[in-house]
């Protein structure tokens, strides 16, 4: 008992994860960033108990990190807290130079960062590569953002005032993210607040923690003082008591979220009581209409981009096919070909893999149930359509046509790779179709009628379009949706603003 309570403490410090048990031999991390304790004010702590961090792929445990509970996240508020006058006080020039470091030693380390979100994940090493490079650049661009918060001063009706209007952080922010991008959804929330001057408290996805305390050990590295970036990690069980004692803390100014929209309402609840600022990114169902004016060719790749990238396990991923009658045919048919031709399930550490595992069982069984009910009602198999014979976490690349509007596909996001299509004949009836959801994050449409594109462009009840393009996520670019996709926006020159408060001041008797 005593060896292991010893082992556990060394872990929690800065050792890396080891496996433990029997079973599949986990993926090797690289024991430089591999952390197993939470962070908190600058330092590595312990919880009482430790979660299992598990491999998708195998089901191998990759190791434990400490179970951090609702004391962790109160201190860890508490240290955001006691950090922030000098945070925002700091001139921006200097939170800049640090934001910089930050970026310049994830570059550094971009090949170790991408092995460990492949281990927890499980996505194809090269698309984990391409998450670091991205999740990157949103230090870069918060680290040059951070520079231009200007205020702005407004002529005055009275001849004796002033008027200035000045921008100032809101405080400490607490930063809620999800496993499917365990990286990149974190910089882009914490790059925005940290050039602002907020400091923040992470609550990383239970299945997903190691890439937040990679973050955590290069931000340390960077120079970042203590307490400006802290993590709680914590299992499934925790999550809704620390989530809650996140929402309702006073000394928590600001919540942001990613994930479902049934949590974002719970979340909104919670953080009703004090009236913070809230920005949400929540649940997706992206149409992706094909009118008969389309270069199919240009289609496809655009559909299989957007459909089957992360095994079909991102918010924007297209999750119903909209396509127009006289071209339907044509176009199953090679999205069909281009299915079976390039895409290949496998483990992400392996070369050629473009197909990673679900994140877990439950993910798998979704999209089974999905499958059963369309074909139940007359949908057809075209391809895949059952797990792979690779692991119980992997599904076979599956398209379904003779879809209608009434089966579980068309109504509910799938987060797996299942592509269902619909036949539509009017332009009419693909955008009606298409804002019929009660979600509205992305949509995407082809098209090279320069009039329709403006029309459909205009109509689509989403917050972001793409046109003849299956990939639209940039760093420069405002990332949200509406309905009940969502509140505020991340990225761009417009993601800072979340993160800080308009303040008016008048001077008068001059």
């Amino acid at each position: 008992m005593a060896s292991r309570l010893l082992c556990r403490r060394l872990r929690a410090h800065a050792a890396p994860l080891r496996c433990t048990g029997s079973g599949p031999a986990p993926p090797q991390l690289p024991g430089s960033l591999v952390r197993s304790g939470g962070f908190v004010g600058g330092r590595w702590v312990e919880a009482a108990a430790a979660f299992p961090v598990l491999d998708p792929a195998s089901g191998a445990e990759l190791g434990r990190v400490a179970d951090c509970g609702v004391a962790e996240a109160r201190a860890a508020v508490r240290a955001a807290r006691e950090a922030g006058p000098g945070w925002s006080a700091a001139p921006a020039k200097e939170r800049s130079a640090l934001l910089r470091k930050w970026y310049s030693l994830m570059m550094e380390n971009k090949d170790d960062l991408a092995k460990i979100i492949t281990a927890e994940n499980g996505k194809p090493l090269k698309e984990a590569q391409g998450e670091i490079l991205y999740s990157a650049s949103f230090l870069e661009w918060f680290a040059e953002e951070a520079r231009r918060v200007y205020g702005d001063i407004v002529p005055p009706s009275a001849k004796d005032r002033r008027i200035l209007v000045l921008k100032q952080p809101v405080g400490v922010a607490a930063v809620i993210t999800p496993w499917n991008f365990p990286s990149a959804m974190i910089t882009r929330k914490v790059g925005a607040a940290l050039a602002a001057g907020c400091t923040v408290v992470v609550k990383p996805a239970e299945d997903t923690p190691l890439s937040a305390l990679a973050l955590a050990e290069l931000a340390k590295q960077a120079g970042i003082p203590a307490g400006v970036y802290n993590v709680v990690p914590c299992s499934r069980q925790q999550t809704p008591a620390v989530g809650e004692a996140l929402c309702t803390d006073p000394l928590v100014a600001k919540i942001s979220f990613t994930g479902s929209t049934a949590t974002g309402k719970v979340l909104l609840h919670h953080a009703a009581g004090t009236v913070k600022r809230v920005s949400m990114e929540l649940g997706g169902h992206a149409p992706f209409i094909v009118f008969d004016s389309a270069d199919v060719d240009r289609a496809v790749a655009g559909a299989m981009a957007s459909k089957y990238r992360n095994s079909g396990q991102t918010c924007v991923c297209t999750n119903r096919f909209l396509v127009q009658s006289k071209i339907h045919d044509a176009f199953v048919k090679k999205f069909v070909k281009a299915i079976e031709r390039e895409l290949r399930v496998g483990n992400g550490f392996d070369e050629g893999t473009t197909q990673g595992p679900l994140i877990n069982e439950k993910a798998v069984e979704k999209v089974e149930r999905h499958i059963s009910d369309a074909v139940s009602q007359g949908a057809s198999i075209l391809t895949g359509g059952k797990r792979h014979s690779f692991g119980k976490n992997f599904f076979e690349p599956t398209l379904l046509s003779n879809v209608t509007t009434s089966m579980l596909c068309t109504q509910e996001e799938t987060f797996g790779p299942l592509a269902p299509v619909i036949k539509f004949d009017t332009e009419a009836e693909a955008v009606a179709i298409a804002n019929s959801a009660t979600v509205g994050l992305a949509g995407y449409f082809y098209s090279q009628d320069p009039a329709q594109i403006w029309r459909v462009a205009e109509q689509l009840e989403v917050g972001m379009v793409g046109v003849n393009e299956g990939v639209i996520s940039a760093v420069e670019c405002p990332f949200g949706g509406i309905k009940q996709s969502g509140l505020g926006r991340e990225g761009s020159k417009y993601g800072i603003d979340e993160y800080l408060e308009i303040k008016y001041v008048c001077f008068g008797g001059l």
